[in-house]
């Protein structure tokens, strides 16, 4: 067992009702109440984490500076993390600042000059 698999303690307060049942479906597979509850934990978790609205969510959120990257890692698994960091970066990169080049005549000396007047006017 890795160290993010080491159990931990975890108290909540739930209704009644639903612990009832769950001690009688726990009894009914012979089963541990606290197996069933990290089972619907793990569903519960692994149906959220894999719509597109959380995952849209989880962009977001990265986007606007409310999430840090190793949030994300936990939420959408690492891959999709750096994948968002790149996306992230680039868009944040400033556009280089490059002026056009002067001394060369990309068409080569067999540029045409177009009169846009006529196309104008017939509109």
């Amino acid at each position: 067992m890795g160290a993010s698999d080491d159990p931990r303690r975890v108290h909540f307060q739930s209704p009644e009702y639903l612990i009832d049942r769950l001690d009688a479906i726990a009894k009914l597979f012979d089963k541990d109440r606290t197996d069933l509850l990290v089972e619907a934990i793990r569903n519960y978790i692994e149906e959220t984490t894999d719509s597109e609205t959380f995952q849209e969510l989880v962009a977001t959120k990265y986007d606007d500076d409310q999430l840090e990257f190793e949030t994300v890692k936990q939420l959408a698994g690492a891959e999709t993390a750096q994948w968002l960091r790149l996306l992230k970066a680039d868009l944040e990169d400033k556009p280089l600042d490059i002026a056009a080049p002067n001394d060369v005549d990309i068409y080569d000396g067999d540029a045409m000059a177009v009169d846009t007047a006529d196309e104008d006017d017939d509109r």
